[in-house]
């Protein structure tokens, strides 16, 4: 069998002034795939070390709340001694107590009508009927499922007596300030934006622009008005909580801006047809509009639980001289500052991980609505 031979492309190129005719060889062709490939392959490499440098502080804090040696900070990472005396000290005095739950009439009452709501809740879940043939109830025992562990974890924070345990305390504040704002922002914050997305009405822009311009203005500057306002209303110090939770939701409405745009995306023709069927503007907002807003919904609910949750400098003002009124943030600060650092430093690492879960567990829980379909196939022909 005859040997194939192997020509070499080549380019022919006449040099009429020398007169001779040249071989070049051709220029070799970059693979567009392997172009790619490597392109992404740098991207995901960089990728991968601003993680590890981003998750070095955290990693840091997580082996120094184990560490059992005392003393501030050292010069090594890894614990010569492992403990879980730290995460002990946080709940030192806390302890569970169901007479708290009917100490007097109002906490009777109080835990009465969270039970019923919930076995409502649970109740109504478990009734309804799918409205699509291929809907299956997996998604009603869900919801049972959630309603009902909610109902426990309210209960079972009521039933703890943090009178002796600072920590226990603190955390609880910051839950109660951070799940109030979660709901009260959400609810205000959506109303404002889809009114000024659908409505047309005279000040309209004006106040759209009132409200941008007050927004490139810190809310520093209104600190001492605040206070007193607070004071003079008896929200500082022993009624913090309360003062928090007034001012993280009194402005609430003015962050629109993003919302507004994603309710801009949404067809008006949706609406429109609603209104022709006999739907009111509220119908239209809370059966139509809502069910599609799933991502923003949540977005604007995880933003307003974070703000409350990471907050020092507003909640240290407020609950100024209170111990029983700080939240995790200046609870922790506090260790570290007036107390003790050599001793309360591993205790201010091990509260920063139990600050951290909630967070954590939230995100994870509700990161998937983020890149989820909202107007798809929505309008009808």
């Amino acid at each position: 069998m005859a040997k194939k031979n192997n020509i070499p492309e080549v380019d022919i190129i006449v040099d009429e002034k020398a007169g001779v005719i040249r071989e070049v060889q051709p220029e070799k062709l970059r693979s567009k795939k392997g172009h790619e490939m490597r392109v992404n392959a740098s991207i995901y490499v960089l990728l991968v070390l601003m993680s590890i440098i981003w998750l070095c502080p955290f990693i840091f804090l997580v082996l120094q709340s184990f560490r059992g040696e005392t003393g501030g900070q050292v010069a090594y990472v890894l614990p010569k001694q492992w403990t879980l005396a730290n995460y002990a000290f946080l709940f030192e005095g806390a302890r569970f107590d169901l007479s708290l739950l009917v100490k007097d009439l109002g906490a009777v009452i109080l835990t009465v009508l969270i039970n019923l709501a919930g076995l409502l809740g649970i109740f109504f879940c478990l009734r309804r009927k799918p409205k699509n043939p291929l809907e299956t109830t997996k998604g009603n025992w869900k919801m049972a499922a959630l309603i009902f562990g909610g109902l426990l974890a309210l209960n079972f924070v009521r039933a703890i007596d943090s009178s002796e345990c600072n920590f226990v305390r603190w955390f609880i504040n910051t839950l109660t300030i951070a799940f109030f704002c979660a709901i009260i922002q959400t609810i205000m914050q959506l109303s404002v934006s889809y009114t000024l997305s659908r409505m047309r009405f005279k000040g309209r822009k004006f106040l759209m622009n009132v409200c941008l311009v007050l927004g490139m203005f810190p809310g520093f500057l209104t600190m001492i008005v605040l206070y007193y306002l607070l004071k003079t209303l008896g929200m500082t110090q022993e009624g913090a909580v309360a003062g928090l939770i007034l001012v993280s939701c009194a402005s609430s409405g003015m962050g629109y801006y993003i919302s507004k745009g994603f309710f801009d995306t949404v067809p008006k023709s949706l609406d429109e047809s609603a209104r022709i069927d006999g739907a009111t503007r509220f119908q239209v907002f809370l059966k139509i509009i809502m069910p599609m807003a799933k991502p923003i919904v949540i977005y604007t609910i995880l933003m307003a639980f974070m703000g409350p949750w990471g907050d020092y400098v507003f909640a240290s003002y407020v609950a100024f001289g209170e111990t029983s009124s700080y939240n995790v943030a200046v609870g922790l600060y506090q260790w570290v500052n007036t107390n003790d650092y050599q001793g309360y430093f591993t205790k201010f690492c091990a509260g920063g991980v139990l600050v951290a879960i909630p967070i954590t567990v939230l995100f994870m829980c509700l990161q998937k609505y983020y890149v989820e379909g909202v107007t798809g196939g929505a309008v009808k022909g």
